[in-house]
């Protein structure tokens, strides 16, 4: 789904980049001392004319230590996530590396929980990512530098654990910040009339789905092989190698079709229904939900969490469901151009999406939760479906295929189309609710700053004394 993303002048660029700085590239107020570089500084000769120094400790945060070869670890890190490190200098990379120590350091003063599952399945997520951009392992391990695997898996589990406790400081940190609508007004009134942001051209988008049917007999084809593999894993096979092998779910099909839930896990209920009536090594019969069909072995209970593995198999659409289907949605949008019904109308009582069908096929944007998309932030996807249609036009039956292959027709119509304008307090508030809510995250960050300098010990290397941080980093 396409995220929305708000076009701003200067006093909104102001926010963006200090938001920027403060999450990436910056430094923050912090009281410290400078360490002396011959403690920690070896240079060793290479020619009589070249000098190089021996990697060593160039900062300290409590009992966190930032290496030099640190700042080239994190553009590395960076660089492997897809990110652009043109413009970010080892400066502004040695004060994201000390933000991060203190984050960390001071969610361990915290007591704040990060256990090792909750990092080992968040590193399982980045090693697929990795691995699929990259095309294997042993190709993620030397573009690590790594001897091998498992010196790869320590080393970037450790980053992995210190990001988390970076993050979950962090969200302590802005979750605990309220805004109430006088602090938005003010906000607003504060703007001058010439920084005012200007939001882009929005849609307002809904649509029709329908899904070709599946026959009994290709369920029941599905149902069959689940109980062949139920029964093959009880007789000793391996239950995560048949999820790799056989599995239909591309996200966590490498992974052996491991999960880790509790009961407050956003998954569908059917699923979760049957997760939480096992008993720990038992295995499901097959069951149904929207994704297709399921079993599941429960590895481990702890408590509320459930460690468990799936597979997930999908019945196949045979052509004559698809040519129905593709009928059914011809048909419903003739309907809506002859007038016998309204878009609204026809989607309550004709499509199959549940999401989108009591609102008259609105679609909802995730990231702000009401109707309005920007045009030149959606998803490709959406916005090649879109941005050549005119308010009221109904778009020809197009097809969409999901990751798993799982097929279905839709019409799609813009209901309302928001040229681009100057923020207007009464017509953008939740927007500028949006951006003044961030201001007051970002002071309510450097006032925990200031405040956690003052307890915490920390050493900077001479050498890098002359950076120009963001912040006062060096105390000067």
């Amino acid at each position: 789904m396409p995220l929305k993303k708000i076009q701003m002048k200067s006093i909104n660029n102001k926010i963006a980049l200090t938001f920027f700085l403060l999450l990436f590239s910056s430094g923050i107020v912090i009281a410290q001392e400078i360490i002396k570089e011959k403690a920690v500084d070896t240079i060793k000769k290479i020619n009589p004319n070249q000098k190089q120094k021996i990697d060593g400790v160039i900062a300290k945060v409590g009992d966190y230590i930032i290496l030099d070869s640190d700042i080239d670890k994190a553009y590395l890190e960076i660089s492997s996530q897809g990110n652009s490190i043109k413009d970010i200098t080892r400066c502004q990379m040695l004060g994201k590396l000390l933000e991060d120590k203190l984050y960390a350091h001071q969610a361990i003063q915290d007591s704040l929980k990060v256990t090792d599952a909750e990092v080992k399945s968040l590193m399982q997520d980045r090693l697929n990512y990795m691995v699929e951009q990259i095309g294997s392992m042993d190709k993620v391990v030397k573009y690590y530098k790594k001897n091998s695997e498992e010196e790869f898996r320590t080393y970037f589990f450790d980053i992995l654990k210190e990001q988390k406790l970076t993050s979950e400081m962090q969200k302590k940190i802005v979750d605990a910040v309220e805004i109430t609508p006088e602090e938005v007004r003010n906000f607003f009134k504060k703007i001058p009339t010439a920084e005012l942001p200007v939001f882009g051209v929005e849609l307002e988008v809904a649509q029709i789905v329908v899904t070709p049917k599946v026959s009994d007999a290709e369920k029941q084809k599905v149902i069959d092989k689940l109980n062949e593999f139920k029964k093959e894993i009880l007789a000793g096979s391996s239950f995560a190698t048949k999820a790799v092998l056989y599995s239909q779910d591309p996200g966590m099909r490498a992974n052996g079709g491991f999960y880790k839930m509790n009961r407050k896990t956003p998954f569908v209920k059917e699923f979760k229904d049957v997760a939480f009536s096992l008993a720990e090594g038992e295995i499901s019969a097959p069951f149904e939900t929207d994704f297709g069909f399921h079993i599941i072995y429960v590895e481990k209970i702890k408590g509320q969490e459930v460690e468990l593995r799936h597979i997930l198999l999908t019945p196949t659409v045979t052509e004559e469901s698809l040519n129905e289907a593709k009928e059914k949605i011809t048909l419903i949008r003739k309907r809506i151009e002859d007038k016998e019904v309204t878009f609204a109308e026809a989607a309550r009582s004709s499509s199959d999406e549940k999401e989108t069908k009591a609102n008259g096929g609105a679609l909802i944007n995730p990231k702000t939760q009401d109707t309005r998309f920007e045009l030149t932030k959606m998803d490709p996807s959406l916005y090649s479906q879109v941005s050549n249609l005119k308010t009221g036009v109904i778009s020809l039956p197009l097809m969409d295929e999901d990751q798993s292959g799982k097929k279905k027709f839709k019409i799609i119509t813009v209901t309302n189309r928001i040229e681009a304008h100057t923020a207007d307090y009464a017509k953008d508030y939740t927007k500028i609710k949006d951006l003044a809510l961030k201001d007051k995250q970002i002071k309510a960050i450097g006032k925990w700053f200031d405040e956690k300098i003052k307890e915490t010990y920390i050493k900077i290397i001479a050498e890098y004394r002359d950076c120009v941080f963001t912040n006062n980093w060096l105390k000067k």
